[in-house]
């Protein structure tokens, strides 16, 4: 009986659903709906399943955490080791089914079935009464019907040719970001787990908390491809700072499932089209602005994004060194845990917001480094990016007008130097030098002056 309603839910009523979304919510309105049933259903599962500890965890805790984990917010009211390894793997289960690239995935479902609805509705209102059930077949399908008689207009005809191309390119562009999503996470789980069986070192911290290998291995590759940051470890990823591989293994999907994927997204659509040829990847890579996703970014853009990221990271990279390099928090590291930690802190500072160094003892300096960095957007380019379609405007907008920084840039930057230069003063004298009085002093010593002259030259 279960699995007949269970068949009639799928074949019969899940269709419909999908059909009616897209007609009569708001995309913001499904998202907020989807994340409320999401973080409710992980709070159920967290509060039935056993923890390790005797007693149980207040519920509200439980009910941010699951908040937390669905929506990707790495916030938490409780210790991670709290959990037993089935809440860790549902923990798992919610920031795999909240992360951004899986909810783009559901965009994509809900774009598809209502470009069908508002062209089929355009051509024939009548194609999406309950009683054309033969239309609803083609629709899966991305076949699109029209009903007898066949019209003869050529306009039509072309309509509907148009409609079709664009429903198939959301169908294949569907697949393939399935399919990255998977496989990503895949091969990042495969190789943490090898490396997690392999080494001794990282094992043993593992038998000592008592965690077991394959939920690490997987909670932490979906934690990080959803920049989540959650890890099931209280330390974070301190306890693995002398484990320069694994934090190079997990290094990649810090970059892969945020501000890098529409680059690796539009890398293998382009592989895709040279293999295969199909029409469908060509209009992908052609029409990127058309179809609404706005993780499919155009081939320039996507050059741009990798150069600013980059970049970014180059520029976090050498003031965080120059800053830590001699400091405490670098002590018992060669040069190559140091370099390697480096990298990876200040990657996860921008993206997934893991840590491998404890942050109360980063210097001021580089902590307001960090805030302007978790403040740009993943998709922030700082290079000439002049796409306006007024070829006047173009004109007008110069190369410096591209790359200028705005006012608060600015500022961030004088304050990181002045952090940077009274660090002593800043140890020593917390009372009278901190990064709230630096801060209200270059505002009132006249930098705003110099902003103006900034803005002037715009």
């Amino acid at each position: 009986m279960i699995m007949n309603n269970t068949l009639f839910f799928f074949s019969t009523l899940f269709p419909r659903i999908l059909r009616f979304l897209p007609l009569h919510f708001h995309p913001f309105f499904f998202h907020l709906c989807y994340f409320i049933v999401l973080s409710v259903i992980g709070f159920l599962g967290l509060k039935v399943s056993n923890p390790r500890t005797p007693s149980s965890p207040n519920d509200l805790d439980l009910f941010y955490t699951s908040v937390s984990a669905s929506t990707t917010s790495s916030m938490v009211a409780l210790e991670i080791e709290l959990f037993s390894n089935s809440q860790l793997i549902l923990l798992t289960l919610l920031m795999f089914l909240g992360g951004e690239v899986f909810t783009s995935i559901l965009d994509l479902l809900l774009a598809r079935n209502k470009l069908i609805q508002n062209k089929l509705r355009s051509i024939n209102p009548s194609s999406l009464s309950d009683e054309s059930p033969t239309n609803a077949t083609h629709i899966e399908l991305g076949l699109v019907s029209i009903p007898h008689p066949i019209p003869q207009d050529q306009t039509l005809s072309d309509n509907v040719a148009s409609v079709r191309l664009k429903y198939n390119c959301l169908c294949y562009l569907t697949y393939v970001v399935l399919g990255y999503f998977v496989v990503v996470q895949f091969v990042g789980f495969s190789l943490v787990s090898l490396y997690m069986t392999v080494v001794a070192s990282a094992r043993q911290v593992l038998r000592k908390k008592d965690i077991n290998v394959v939920t690490f291995s997987l909670f932490t590759v979906v934690s990080t491809f959803a920049s989540c940051g959650f890890v099931p470890t209280n330390e974070n990823m301190m306890v693995f700072k002398k484990n320069s591989g694994l934090l190079l293994l997990l290094l990649p999907h810090v970059f892969l499932g945020n501000a890098l994927y529409p680059p690796c997204l539009t890398l293998v659509l382009t592989v895709l089209e040279k293999v295969t040829r199909k029409q469908e990847f060509s209009q992908l890579l052609k029409n990127s602005n058309n179809l609404g996703y706005r993780h499919l970014l155009s081939v320039y853009r996507c050059c741009l994004l990798v150069g600013t990221v980059f970049g970014l990271n180059v520029i976090q990279f050498v003031m965080f060194c120059s800053v830590e390099w001699k400091s405490e928090i670098m002590e018992g590291l060669n040069l190559y845990e140091k370099v390697v930690a480096s990298l990876f802190q200040v990657s996860n500072a921008r993206h997934a917001g893991e840590s491998v160094f404890d942050l109360s003892s980063i210097s001021s300096a580089i902590l307001v480094l960090f805030i302007v960095m978790m403040y740009l957007p993943p998709y922030t380019t700082f290079l000439p990016a002049r796409e306006e379609e007024d070829d006047a405007k173009r004109k007008r907008k110069s190369t410096v007008e591209c790359v200028v920084f705005s006012q608060l840039s600015y500022l961030a930057i004088f304050i990181i130097l002045v952090c940077m230069t009274e660090s002593k003063s800043l140890k020593e004298d917390p009372l009278n030098f901190n990064v709230l009085s630096i801060t209200l002093e270059i505002i009132r010593q006249g930098i705003l002056n110099f902003l103006s002259f900034c803005n002037i030259l715009r």
